[in-house]
This record gives structure tokens, C-alpha cells and sequence, in this order.
């Protein structure tokens, strides 16, 4: 395989992960010198007009992209995911006066959101029990309590590799909370749908450190009193993200990559390279006999995280082992899976090039072809 431009890899990373090289090409040549104000972006005040025009292009390219209503915020706020656990069910929880909300727990990520909830109030677990993440179970199996405050679920999960392709039916009356940190601008949405999206940068919009929210005006000022001021949903908004001195060099590189995204073809073009490369991907599991593995149901696989064991479905570790060092000296790098549950990921975010992908699906054919069972 030849070299890539400037010693890059094909970097498969779950996160923090791959940037478009244009977007850091534009940073690289700005670092010194932002737009003639002598200095670096990491070295201006947040209070100054230049960072302010920064602050504002990027919410103005993020409403844009996402074709955001007016009746929304749009915050930049540090804490990423984990943060947002806390600072949902603090905003949130006391919406209704039973102090309960719904949560959909499919993955590592809505788990570990749930149980922090659980601090500020009563969570009740929509679906059944299970340590076998593969999925959504089906609406009959689902346990939603009109009483609610809001309904919350991980829109991706980047461990398992499982995604919802739509937002789970619900109570129109009650607001719904999604985690989208794994496939935001990945495919068109609806966000008047939705009462909060919020999504960590470091996988499909920038480097980690910045998270985004975006909430509908009427859910601020119902936090409850003891909520941290850098959590309180209307303070920040009151703020317009200052309230305290923000991740500003990550805000900085989030523009970029909206602007990127904007003269790229915006949304209607990441959705369908999304599928390009995922299908790729999944056509030669499928495919394989079993030599490659995935658990996920085929409706509801991640179209960012594909997860696959070799060697059949506990997998094989000394062929997965075998994988990943021919991958690595092909310069496919971070295919690794997530260390709870083994076996290869490849994450196809935004900024990872369609031809990436398919050289990924290329060397898994010819993998198969060397190390797979002959046929009968």
C-alpha cells in the first residue's frame, strides 16, 4: 500500500479520532498568526471581538448543517459526554413532580448515563436487562411511564457498534434526550423532535475537550438549585457559552470542521458516504461464512462503529491478534475493539475517507482468502 501524504495512517480510531486533513492543514497555517492577529487562537482572550466571530460563525455553520429552529440554543460546554450525564438529569429530572425519567440503556454509554441519573432522581429502565448488547428490542418489550420528565437514549454506542436509524417512538409530550456524540451530521434530522441533543466532539466534529448541546428554549431554568453554574443549561445560554472561559481552541477547530462540512456537500453527502462505507464493510461479514462475526442485529448496526470478531462468533484471538499487526503494517491504524468486549473496530466517521474504507474491506477479503476455512 502506498504512503499517504505527510506519514499519515488510516486511522479507524473510536475517539478521539480522525480529522479531516484539510481542516488541519487550515489550523496548521493559522497556529502562529490568526487572521493577522498576530497571535494563536489558543493565546486570544474569549472576551475579545476576534474569538467572538469564531463563537458566532460556528453556531451559525452548526444551524445551518443541521437546519436548527429558532426556538433552540446552541452551547459549547466542557465535561464532554460523561459531563452531560450529570448535567441532563440535573436540567431536567424535576420537569414533572415525580423526579423520574425514562432511559433506554442499549450500550455502554446509555448505562453508564443511567446509573449516574440515578443520583437526582428515579430512573426507570425502559427495556429488559440484558449484559448482550445486539440491539433494540422490539416496542412490545419496551416499559415507557407517561409519567416521565424526559425520555433519554445513546443515539450510537461506539462499544457494541449499535445504533437507533430513527428516534424511538415516545410520548410527544414529553421531551427527548439524545446522545449523538458518535453520529451527529451523519445523517439528516429532525430537531424539533427533539427537547436536548447533545454530542462530544471528539469523534464526528473536532478534537476532545468541547462538547455541544442544543436545547429547546423552554427547557431552561429548570434545573434544580443545587446544579452547578457550568452545568445550568440557562446560564450558559444566558451566556452565550462564556460564562465561564470555554474550550476555545476546540470551538475553533469545530468551525472548521463545519465549514468543511458546508463546501463538502453538507449532510445529504456524509450520509451517503456513511452508507458507502459501512456497507462495505458489513456486505463482506456477512458474506464471509462466519470467518467474520457480527453481533448486532442487521437492523440496528452502527453505520460509525463496525464491530466483527474472526474466527467465528467468540473469535479467535490469535487470528485477531494476526489482523491487527497486518493492519498496522499496511498503516491501518486503532482497529482494536473497545477492551469490555474484544475483537476489531473500525469507526467510519465523518472525516474517514470513503477510499480508506475501502481499502479496509480489501485487506479483510484478502485476510479471509489467507487464514479462512476452504471451502467444501
Amino acid at each position: 500500500m502506498a504512503h499517504l501524504p505527510h506519514g499519515r495512517k488510516l486511522n479507524f480510531a473510536a475517539g478521539p479520532s480522525a480529522l479531516p486533513l484539510d481542516v488541519l492543514q487550515k489550523a496548521q497555517s493559522e497556529m502562529l498568526n490568526f487572521n493577522g492577529t498576530g497571535i494563536s487562537v489558543m493565546e486570544m482572550s474569549h472576551r475579545s471581538a476576534d474569538f467572538t466571530e469564531i463563537l458566532t460563525q460556528a453556531i451559525n455553520n452548526l444551524q445551518d448543517l443541521l437546519d436548527i429552529p429558532s426556538n433552540y440554543k446552541v452551547l459549547f460546554v466542557q465535561g464532554g459526554g460523561t459531563g452531560q450525564f450529570a448535567a441532563v438529569a440535573m436540567n431536567l429530572m424535576r420537569l414533572k413532580p415525580n423526579h423520574s425519567a425514562d432511559y433506554f440503556v442499549t450500550g455502554t454509554w446509555s448505562q453508564k448515563a443511567a446509573k449516574e441519573a440515578e443520583k437526582y432522581g428515579k430512573v426507570n429502565y425502559v427495556l429488559p436487562h440484558t449484559k448482550q448488547f445486539k440491539g433494540v428490542p422490539h416496542v412490545n418489550h419496551w416499559n415507557l411511564d407517561n409519567d416521565a420528565s424526559y425520555i433519554y437514549y445513546c443515539a450510537n454506542e461506539t462499544v457494541h457498534g449499535v445504533e437507533f436509524q430513527e428516534p424511538p417512538s415516545h410520548n410527544p409530550d414529553i421531551p427527548i434526550v439524545a446522545d449523538m456524540s458518535s453520529n451527529i451530521l451523519s445523517k439528516e434530522l429532525d430537531i424539533s423532535k427533539y427537547g436536548v441533543i447533545y454530542f462530544g466532539a471528539q469523534k464526528n466534529v473536532g478534537p476532545a475537550g468541547v462538547t455541544v448541546v442544543i436545547i429547546r428554549e423552554d427547557l431552561l431554568g429548570r434545573a434544580m438549585p443545587s446544579t452547578p453554574a457550568v452545568l445550568d443549561y440557562k446560564i450558559l445560554a444566558a451566556n452565550n457559552s462564556l460564562y465561564n472561559t470555554p474550550p476555545c481552541y476546540g470551538i475553533y477547530m469545530c468551525g472548521l470542521v463545519f465549514e468543511w462540512l458546508k463546501t463538502h456537500g453538507g449532510i445529504e453527502t456524509t450520509a451517503e458516504k456513511s452508507n458507502l462505507k459501512s456497507s462495505a464493510l458489513y456486505d463482506i461479514i456477512d458474506n464471509s461464512n462466519e470467518f467474520y462475526h457480527c453481533a448486532v442485529d442487521k437492523e440496528h448496526r452502527s453505520r460509525m462503529n463496525v464491530t466483527f470478531r474472526i474466527g467465528g462468533s467468540n473469535g479467535n484471538e490469535n487470528l485477531e491478534k494476526k489482523f491487527l499487526e497486518e493492519a498496522q503494517n499496511l498503516h491501518m491504524i486503532q482497529l482494536k475493539g473497545h477492551r469490555s468486549v474484544g475483537g476489531i473496530r473500525a469507526s467510519l466517521y465523518n472525516a474517514v475517507p470513503v477510499e480508506h474504507a475501502l481499502k479496509l474491506a480489501d485487506f479483510m477479503k484478502d485476510f479471509q482468502r489467507r487464514f479462512g476455512e476452504p471451502e467444501a
